[in-house]
């Protein structure tokens, strides 16, 4: 089971304020031990928004809409993916997940499953994720 750990953005992730050698330490530890217990699949912080874009569809039409985003609240500013054998497991690693604001103010992280291709009923286009290694439970070497 494949987990990622959403660390939201904030003013201070907008703004491309870059976190201080605490933070980036504690991150480093936390990282390292899910490492070592071999479950860590990637993890990243990202940049602000305002080196982005959307997509904006229209049935077939497409439009690009530059960042940066005015809701700071639904945009992301980092991830760290994780693969497990439980919910309980992937639980007990993110209740261990260092505070992610820069400040150690109140905030949250927001954890979600991602899809298998096995979740989802046989079907040629399934296949084709699977043998181009998409949405696979296998760990990429």
């Amino acid at each position: 089971m494949r987990y990622m750990i959403i660390v939201k953005a904030n003013k201070d992730s907008e703004a491309g304020v870059m976190p201080q050698e605490k933070l980036l330490a504690e991150m480093a530890t936390f990282h390292e031990e899910l490492a070592k217990a071999g479950v860590l699949l990637d993890g990243s912080g990202l940049q602000a928004s305002s080196k982005g874009w959307r997509i904006r569809y229209q049935g077939a039409n497409r439009s690009v809409i530059d960042g940066p985003f005015a809701e700071t609240k639904e945009l992301i500013a980092g991830y760290t993916l994780i693969q497990v054998n439980s919910r309980e497991e992937a639980l007990a690693w993110t209740r261990r997940f260092p505070n992610p604001d820069m400040r150690g103010a109140d905030c949250e992280i927001e954890v979600r499953q991602l899809f298998e291709m096995e979740d989802f009923g046989p079907s040629e286009a399934v296949e084709r994720f699977i043998e181009i290694g998409v949405g696979s439970q296998e760990k990429k070497p």
